[in-house]
């Protein structure tokens, strides 16, 4: 594909072509009430699934006791990290107080997608059980653990395409609940989250291709059958909603811990992406809730800055990293990804502020900070969040965008959190593994 004209439109992507660790920013992103114009999506849509995992709490204290203390909602704790925040401020030019939102730890898939995933097989759930006649929403959902209703569900089967972590989610979950799982895993996917995978009693088809190849021939497995249903990384609605309900959520614990979020407080935001789903459900919730006071970044690797392309060109997902160049191979597994959700690209236009890319050595080093300062363990493709809080001043493009926001002069209010999407379910040796990991 000849990418001049792209080049001439958005110069940046130039540096992205040539692996550059470099930043977009998003010219097209608005304010306001303008933010939402033609949006497909509102907080009723945010409501309904936040109702949804509430019918189903007490079914999910009695499937995961990971789920107990905190009543069968699967949230994460939000830690402010000072000696993180120290170690980064000695050595890059952080400004501002650094927290850590630790989906890394959250119950049953022990990464992000325990929200969007865990969520559409519960929705796929009470969608069969309710148009079999045999629930209603007023129903206690422990039912759905009888025999009678696991019966059911075994009739059905559950399909996805994953580079990991979605996977572990839609397989742990569905297993639990007693459907038939299938799970389509892209070449780069690690070997212990198919071994856990195969110890829950799902199915691992393991492809030659990458995640796109993988989705494609999971979709077209399920389309075949009649009682199969695919959970679809790149185009779900559903998912995404899931991811969304987090930010009602961390809103409350700003709150609880007495942080401030307003005009001369901003909270700025860093999400690892991949295909863009997770980043893409939770921004929209976090600029439902919070408006023109977030910012939202995305971090993406030099060798997969697949949603970057998607949204800088225009094509979204009619474009993939290899169509210039790029190879698409990086040791952040969960975001080895060539081609993004033409869906979140879209949808994300008006809302997020721009995107990051980094090389893959930093995962490493900022891993062993992490572990080092705090004694925090999360995976490598998670630690990639910390690049944009460092780069935010670093870069030309980034500190114009604090400046025509007038954040320059207000730098050391800001408010960063740092989204870990995953880790509290990599084996010990393989941990230990990465920290020793120099690149």
């Amino acid at each position: 594909m000849d990418i001049t004209k792209f080049v001439e439109r958005e110069p940046v992507l130039k540096e992205v072509a040539e692996k550059k660790e470099t930043v977009w920013i998003n010219k097209k992103k608005k304010t306001g009430e303008e933010v939402w114009k033609n949006f497909p999506f509102d907080e009723n849509d945010i409501k309904d699934a936040e109702d949804r995992l509430k019918r189903f709490a007490p079914l999910l204290m009695e499937y995961f006791d990971d789920t107990k203390a905190t009543n069968g909602i699967i949230e994460s704790p939000l830690k402010k990290i000072p000696n993180m925040e120290k170690v980064l401020k000695e050595k890059t030019s952080l400004e501002g107080n650094l927290y850590l939102k630790m989906d890394s730890h959250l119950a049953v898939a022990g990464s992000i997608k325990a929200r969007g995933g865990i969520y559409e097989v519960l929705y796929h759930a009470e969608k069969l059980a309710m148009e079999a006649g045999m629930l209603k929403e007023d129903d206690d959902y422990r039912i759905l653990a009888s025999d009678k209703f696991r019966e059911f569900l075994s009739k059905h089967t559950i399909q996805v395409g994953s580079t990991g972590n979605l996977g572990l989610s839609i397989g742990i979950s569905s297993a639990t609940l007693g459907f038939k799982v299938i799970v389509h895993m892209s070449n780069d996917a690690k070997q212990w989250k198919k071994d856990l995978l195969r110890s829950k009693g799902a199915e691992v088809v393991e492809y030659d291709g990458d995640f796109t190849k993988a989705v494609e021939l999971g979709r077209k497995k399920s389309d075949e059958d009649p009682n199969s249903y695919f959970v679809d990384d790149e185009n779900s609605s559903t998912l995404f909603l899931g991811y969304a309900v987090a930010a009602n959520r961390i809103k409350k614990q700003i709150e609880d811990q007495g942080i401030k979020v307003d005009k001369d407080h901003p909270a700025f935001f860093y999400l690892p992406c991949g295909v863009g789903g997770s980043p893409g459900g939770v921004s929209f919730g976090l600029k439902k809730v919070f408006g023109d006071s977030c910012h939202i970044f995305y971090i993406e690797p030099t060798h997969a800055p697949s949603m970057l392309i998607g949204m800088a060109t225009g094509l979204n997902g009619d474009i993939c990293v290899q169509d210039f160049g790029i190879d698409g191979k990086t040791e952040a597994d969960g975001l080895a990804v060539g081609r993004p959700s033409g869906f979140v690209g879209k949808v994300m236009e008006p809302i997020i502020s721009g995107i990051f890319t980094m090389n893959d050595n930093k995962l490493f080093d900022y891993m062993r900070d992490l572990n080092n300062s705090e004694g925090i363990k999360i995976e490598p493709s998670a630690c990639s969040a910390f690049e944009g809080p460092i780069k935010l001043f670093e870069y030309e493009e980034s500190r114009k965008y604090l400046e025509e926001n007038n954040l320059l002069d207000i730098k050391e209010n800001i408010n960063h959190f740092a989204w870990a999407t995953g880790g509290k379910l990599v084996p010990d040796e393989i941990m230990e593994k990465y920290l020793k990991t120099y690149l």
